[in-house]
């Protein structure tokens, strides 16, 4: 059968890998409602920068792992990398089961990103294969909202179990049964679509281009091209937003008394709303153009950062989690699709790895900043200088990304 581009005439494996990323989601969702508090209850951890150390392990390793999976996906082809991710998570749920101090628990974050960094890139990677330029909004924003969604109900789901049970060993044990099912999903049904990028490679505009060392696509993904670099930049600021409200943020609402089911809520509302709101910024920039909703949503979450750190109830709490995730809904998918844009397909995958380096990286970025301005001025404080320096990102978007999108360019 000849190989064709686009959702419809690849839908059955676009929808397999939509799943094999939702599971992929809720494997890092084990975390976000239940490592804060176990911190503190069961290995009692009380500077926020040692506790913090968790996310900085994530962040580093999925961030390096993010480039690497590029590479390797051009080199030995996707499935092989999507495969050892998911081997690479077989030991994070029962690592976190039998922890006996904070080191397993970092150990345990350091294969998690890993896991993370492998399997998402390549669930990216593959779904920017398939779909072809014209519908690559809706790709990202399928595939993000599948992973985040998933982030959102497992929060949601190990918060309850964390209260009925425990914070060991019930909710890492769902985290354990996506484990199993990922694996067993890419070795049985996931296929390979290497060629696919090649395949469009022969139809693009500048299809004799000579292919640009790693080094090349190093630099101009970071620092030399406008749009990619414009975007490397708000990735990792958009993470390290993220990493704030994965470590800290539960920690402000615990010291303000709200119960573990309260804050289990406040977690999954944040990544519920993001996940949704994939499902149409995704495809909106197919339409409205990828720069305006990017610079939009930077300054959205700077907004729903500054409420958080103004709010001192539930319900003021709740609407900047809504916020927050808005925003974020506005930028995640939005980036990867200009990228995606702007590089050729035969450098693509490594363009996708060197942005995702930068933009995870966000995550140990904002663990560092947070907790050290968290130990030294308080959890508000930090909260504050990352939604000044979220605002800031969206204000270098305005001034240095062009319109991507070959539709809307001339709107630009």
């Amino acid at each position: 059968m000849s190989l064709r581009l686009g959702l419809r005439a690849n839908l059955a494996q676009f929808s397999l890998l939509v799943a094999v990323n939702a599971l992929v989601g809720g494997v890092l969702g084990q975390e976000r409602a239940v490592l804060p508090l176990l911190a503190e209850d069961e290995f009692g951890l009380t500077g926020y920068t040692f506790v913090l150390t968790y996310v900085v392990a994530f962040g580093l390793t999925k961030a390096a792992t993010n480039y690497f999976a590029g590479t390797w996906s051009d080199r030995f082809g996707r499935r092989p990398v999507l495969l050892a991710g998911w081997l690479a998570a077989i030991p994070v749920p029962l690592m976190l089961i039998w922890a006996p101090s904070w080191g397993w628990v970092v150990a345990a974050n350091v294969l998690l990103g890993v896991n993370q960094g492998l399997t998402w890139s390549t669930t990216v990677i593959m779904k920017i294969d398939l779909a072809g330029p014209s519908r690559r909004g809706l790709a990202m924003g399928l595939n993000e909202a599948a992973g985040y969604l998933a982030v959102a109900v497992t929060a949601l789901a190990t918060g309850y179990l964390a209260a009925r049970h425990g914070l060991r060993p019930a909710p890492f044990l769902l985290g354990l049964s996506y484990v199993v099912i990922g694996l067993g999903l890419t070795v049985f049904a996931v296929g390979e679509t290497r060629e696919h990028a090649r395949l469009e490679a022969t139809q693009h505009p500048a299809a004799a281009e000579e292919t640009p060392s790693d080094r090349e696509i190093f630099t101009r993904t970071s620092l030399r091209e406008p749009a990619l670099s414009a975007a490397s930049q708000a990735g990792m600021v958009n993470n390290l937003n993220d990493g704030l409200a994965w470590g800290l943020l539960p920690i402000l609402f615990a010291t303000a008394g709200l119960s573990v089911a309260q804050i289990g809520v406040l977690a999954a509302v944040y990544p519920a709303v993001w996940g949704l709101g994939q499902l149409v910024t995704g495809p909106l920039s197919d339409r409205w153009g990828r720069k305006h909703l990017i610079t939009a949503g930077m300054l959205l979450q700077a907004a729903a950062l500054a409420l958080v750190a103004l709010a001192d109830t539930f319900t003021v709490w709740l609407m900047a989690a809504v916020l927050l995730g808005a925003g974020t809904a506005m930028v995640y998918p939005t980036l990867l699709a200009a990228i995606g844009d702007v590089a050729h397909p035969a450098w693509r995958a490594r363009a996708v790895g060197v942005y995702r380096l930068w933009r995870d990286g966000g995550f140990a970025v904002g663990a560092l900043l947070g907790g050290i301005v968290a130990d030294l001025w308080g959890l508000r404080a930090a909260v504050w200088v990352v939604a000044a320096l979220t605002a800031l990102s969206g204000a270098v978007v305005a001034a240095r990304m062009y319109e991507t999108h070959a539709n809307r360019k001339i709107n630009a």
